[in-house]
């Protein structure tokens, strides 16, 4: 007994100096690390990250200091943009008091022009594109392929160049059906669901396709129809492309000037897009300043809007891109 206890002590001693090694031959590892990190040359560093950090910052900056120039001539009430050569050297709020303040130009009408017309179409496009898109990546018909390509194909030319086409064909529709012509909210909305399709339903329907058709079977065997199936499963597992297709939709929609600007011709009924551009029409005029306030509101929605859906952006976009 006497015997046993020197030797369970010198053990116990032996292991605590095992660890106090190992815990020494670590330190001695990281500062032997941080060390070569300090020796690291600069130029070695620059060409592993630093040029990185380099096109970075070059790129914040080039994509920073037009917002900053548009900041501050909504803040100078000079009305030029030569005065707002130097950011921010004056700050008032009389371009937006201009702004709301002016009845030949009904600002906040346009604005919820806008938000009318930008809502109802991007509902309606997430819509008509699911339903394309559910038909095409669920349903096997005569045609299928070759309307894929055809909707691709189409939407290779822009609405710009049905220009024309557009103002005929509403100006005729205005004498039979006024809430459809020229001059109507409705009749925009109209023209843009028309190109509503294309590569929004392309992307749906790769997004679609990642969604297992084991889950459309066993619901089939439980006695769900298609609309079920599509309603209460499809539409719940696809929210991120739909997100991404709704937001695409409303930034250009609000941001789309020429099929605007030919269709809505009375002031009343004018989007942001159209009436804003009448503040810089006329050369003798020109009020920048208060363009640039107006510019800055209208882009608050929008920026709101892609905060509220950025978590969906970039699974619809990656996954509605690569699958299918």
């Amino acid at each position: 007994m006497n015997g046993s206890a020197p030797r369970t002590v010198s053990t116990a001693a032996a292991a605590s100096a095992g660890v106090d090694d190992a815990a020494t031959g670590r330190t001695t590892d990281v500062d032997q690390l941080r060390s070569l990190r300090r020796r690291r040359p600069f130029g070695a560093w620059f060409k592993d990250k630093g040029w990185r950090h380099l096109v970075g910052i070059a790129v914040t900056i080039f994509a920073i200091f037009p917002l900053l120039y548009v900041l501050s001539a909504a803040f100078n009430s000079t009305g030029t943009l030569v005065g707002s050569n130097a950011l921010f050297s004056r700050i008032d709020f009389g371009n937006f008091t201009e702004l709301f303040n002016n009845p030949a130009r009904p600002y906040a009408r346009w604005f919820m022009n806008t938000m009318v017309v930008g809502v109802v179409t991007s509902a309606a496009t997430v819509f008509l594109g699911a339903m394309a898109a559910y038909a095409f990546s669920r349903m096997r018909f005569k045609g299928r392929r070759i309307g894929l390509l055809s909707l691709l194909l189409l939407q290779m030319f822009p609405q710009l160049l049905a220009v024309v086409a557009i103002f005929l064909l509403l100006s005729g529709i205005s004498e039979v059906i006024p809430a459809l012509g020229l001059g109507s909210q409705l009749g925009l909305i109209m023209v843009y669901l028309g190109g509503a399709l294309g590569v929004n339903t392309y992307l749906m329907y790769g997004f679609f396709n990642t969604v297992p058709t084991s889950l459309d079977e066993a619901a089939k065997i439980d006695g769900a129809s298609h609309t079920q199936i599509f309603f209460g499963i499809i539409m719940r597992l696809v929210t991120p492309i739909l997100a991404v297709v709704g937001l695409l939709s409303f930034i250009g929609i609000s941001g789309e000037f020429v099929i605007a600007s030919v269709v809505l011709t009375d002031p009343d009924s004018q989007t942001l897009a159209v009436g804003l551009y009448s503040f810089v029409a006329q050369q003798r005029s020109e009020n920048w300043g208060v363009f640039a306030a107006g510019a800055v509101l209208a882009a608050v929605p929008v920026m709101a809007l892609f905060l509220f859906l950025q978590r969906y952006i970039v699974s619809g976009l990656t996954q509605g891109s690569v699958k299918g």
